[in-house]
């Protein structure tokens, strides 16, 4: 037999090698491996080294947040501003600042509490509070936009919603609406559904109030009112357009009302009782 490893010959002249086998060793499993099988001890030096890893990390974590989180020092407004001012915006801030001192720094401020504080403010409708490195906060601003008048003193914007009830200057353009409380929203709508339809007829409406009752009443920038009741109102307010405008068309100084609140017709309130016509 041939020694593995040596050449061997056959007749031919051929020749082929014998392998020698590989001496394979078993490798050794790790020390954790070992350990939990049972057999074996502790890998204290890999337990050391990976408490030491953990917490070397965390004091880096910490001295990073106490660099980092340092106290907000800067505070940018920005917006078109016509009845907020800056001064405003940086007080609210300051005082959600001061309302939330333990995590008041750059990194731990809730952004969402500067928000909501700038947002009280009578005039702001919304508010975006963003970071600014390294110790600064950025505020945008969308002032509210009044779009009628609501009772005495009090303002509703474009969605119909009450946001300033006691207003120092009201535009004397804006309509004048008045409803119920909690009636807000239902009165804008009707506003504006009466006002995209007598627009189109070449009169305007002045003022709108619904009473506790629920009936509506409008009065038009000609100074005559108009009674649409409870019941029925976008019928009686097509009627009105469609029959009673061209009955007072040229006479509206002599008109006081129209009452529509009738199943099939109207009637004229002429002032001082006078009737033309």
């Amino acid at each position: 037999m041939a020694h593995p490893g040596k050449q061997l010959r056959r007749e031919g002249g051929d020749v082929m090698f014998a392998l020698r086998p590989k001496n394979r060793r078993k490798s050794a499993a790790p020390g954790w491996r070992r350990f939990f099988a049972g057999g074996g001890e502790l890998p204290w030096r890999t337990l050391a080294a990976t408490v030491a890893a953990f917490g070397a990390l965390t004091v880096l974590i910490c001295v990073f947040v106490l660099v980092v989180d340092r106290p907000v020092r800067r505070i940018e407004a920005i917006g078109h501003f016509q009845r907020v001012t800056p001064a405003q915006i940086e007080q609210a801030v300051t005082a959600a600042l001061a309302a939330h001192a333990r995590t008041a720094g750059f990194l731990s401020i809730d952004l969402g509490a500067v928000r909501r504080s700038v947002e009280e403010l009578d005039w702001v409708d919304n508010a975006r509070v963003e970071r600014r490195w390294p110790d600064g906060l950025r505020v945008r601003i969308v002032e509210q936009t009044p779009a009628a008048r609501w009772g005495e003193s009090g303002l509703l914007n474009t969605r119909g919603e009450l946001f300033l009830r006691h207003a120092r200057h009201i535009p004397p353009e804006l309509p004048q609406l008045d409803g119920p409380p909690g009636s807000e929203w239902r009165v804008a709508q009707l506003y504006l559904k009466a006002q995209g339809r007598l627009l189109e007829a070449g009169v305007r409406i002045s003022a709108l109030t619904l009473d506790a009752r629920g009936a509506l009443e409008l009065k038009l920038s000609n100074g005559i009112e108009v009674r649409f009741g409870r019941r029925q109102v976008e019928e009686r307010l097509e009627r009105f357009i469609t029959a009673a405008l061209p009955q007072i068309a040229g006479r509206t100084a002599a008109v006081h009302y129209v009452d529509m609140r009738y199943s099939n017709g109207f009637a004229i309130g002429w002032k001082a009782d006078k009737r033309h016509g």
